[in-house]
C-alpha cells in the first residue's frame, strides 16, 4: 500500500482524537515529540501547524511561557462532527427507506463554487447519478441539507425525497453513481494492513505497551477517518458480493476497544512530563 500519510491530517487527527484530554492546547515541543513517533519530522510538523493556524483550525497560545496551538472553535466543530462520523457503528441503509435527490446549477462564472458544493456532496457520501444531479440514502436528508445551508448555496440547490419507479436496475444505478471498486479496493488495504496487526494484538502474552499503542492506533484511525464521510452506508442488496467494508470497520473498532484507552494515557505522559 503506498503511504499516503499527510502531516497536515495526522495533526488533525491527533488534536482531534488526544486534546481533549489537555483542553485542546498542545506545546509544539510535545507535538513534535509525538508527530515524529509517527514518522514525520520537525520541519514538516511545524509548516503544517503554521498553515493551519493560516486557516483558522489551531491559533498560536503561550501557556507558562510555554508555545503551542490551540484548537479553535472551527476546529472544533470539525472535531465534534468527527466523532460522530468515525466512531459510529453504522448499519447499512434500507433499500425502502428511498433516497435524497440533489440538484444544483451554477453559471460559469461561479465555477468555484460548484467545485466546493461538490467537494461537500462527496464528503456527505452522495454518488454522481449525472451532471448536476447527486443521491443518497434518505437517511442522511437532514445532513445534506444542513451542509447547503452551511455553504449559503440555498439559491443554486434543490432537494427531494425519492423512491426508485422504472425503468432500469437499482444495483446498475448505483454502481454508476458510486466508484464503488476503488472504495473496495481502499477498504482492502486498510484490512490488509490492520487486520495482521489485530491478530497480532491478540496473540501476545504481555500487552502491548502505551506508546507502540499510541503509534498503532493514531495510523489505523488516520487510514480509517476517510471510510465514513466516502461510504453513506449503501444498502447491501446493493453492494457488490464480499462487500469489504464491514469487516474494515470491525478490524477499526476491535483495534479502538483494544489500543485507544492506552493510547490516550500515552499521549498524556507525553504532555504531561512538561
Amino acid at each position: 500500500m503506498a503511504d499516503t500519510r499527510r502531516p497536515k491530517s495526522l495533526i488533525l487527527d491527533l488534536y482531534g482524537r488526544y486534546s481533549p484530554q489537555f483542553r485542546g492546547w498542545i506545546a509544539v515541543s510535545d507535538l513534535v515529540r509525538l508527530m515524529g513517533l509517527l514518522d514525520v519530522d520537525e520541519q514538516a510538523v511545524r509548516s503544517a501547524v503554521s498553515r493551519m493556524a493560516r486557516r483558522g483550525l489551531l491559533r498560536q497560545d503561550m501557556r507558562s511561557g510555554v508555545r503551542g496551538y490551540a484548537t479553535t472553535a472551527q476546529a472544533d466543530e470539525l472535531f465534534a462532527d468527527g466523532d460522530r462520523r468515525i466512531y459510529a457503528s453504522m448499519e447499512p441503509a434500507s433499500l425502502t427507506d428511498g433516497w435524497v435527490l440533489l440538484s444544483f446549477s451554477m453559471p460559469e462564472s461561479e465555477r468555484d463554487k460548484r467545485h466546493l458544493l461538490r467537494s461537500r456532496l462527496m464528503w456527505l457520501g452522495l454518488g454522481n447519478l449525472s451532471s448536476g444531479l447527486w443521491i443518497g440514502p434518505r437517511r442522511i436528508l437532514d445532513e445534506v441539507v444542513a451542509a447547503v445551508r452551511s455553504l449559503g448555496f440555498e439559491h443554486y440547490v434543490d432537494v427531494f425525497t425519492a423512491t426508485y419507479a422504472a425503468f432500469g436496475d437499482v444495483e446498475d444505478l448505483v454502481s454508476h453513481s458510486w466508484e464503488l471498486d476503488h472504495l473496495a479496493a481502499e477498504y482492502n488495504d486498510f484490512i490488509d494492513v490492520h487486520r495482521p496487526q489485530l491478530a497480532s494484538i491478540k496473540r501476545l502474552r504481555t500487552p502491548m505497551g502505551e506508546q507502540a499503542a499510541f503509534v498503532t492506533y493514531t495510523l489505523a484511525l488516520h487510514q480509517w477517518r476517510k471510510f465514513p464521510y466516502l461510504d453513506p452506508g449503501l444498502p447491501v442488496d446493493l453492494l457488490p458480493v464480499r462487500w469489504p467494508g464491514r469487516i474494515a470497520a470491525e478490524v477499526f473498532h476491535d483495534l479502538r476497544e483494544r489500543l485507544e484507552p492506552k493510547a490516550i494515557a500515552f499521549a498524556e505522559s507525553v504532555v504531561a512530563a512538561r
